[in-house]
């Protein structure tokens, strides 16, 4: 029983970081799209805003360790860029 739990605590200890990790990576992402005039050429006004909105919500969320939140915001604006 205690080496389940002791395999268990140790799976979850590199779950995390790796989970976290993946915030910057998606901000990461977005920043590169926006960088891509003819991407960036497809989308209306306020599309952009959004875009953007989402990405400074998501930064946020991840700077206060709220990673779920922030993988939800970043993916949002993924998905309205297309990538």
């Amino acid at each position: 029983m205690i080496k389940t739990l002791f395999a268990a605590l140790v799976l979850l200890a590199f779950a995390f970081p790796a989970w976290a990790a993946s915030c910057p990576m998606l901000m990461g992402e977005i920043d590169e799209a926006l960088q891509d005039e003819a991407k960036v050429a497809q989308l209306s006004e306020a599309e952009l805003e959004q875009v953007n909105e989402l990405r400074q919500e998501g930064e946020e969320a991840h700077n206060a360790g709220d990673h779920a939140r922030s993988e939800d915001l970043l993916n949002q604006a993924k998905e309205i860029l297309g990538v």
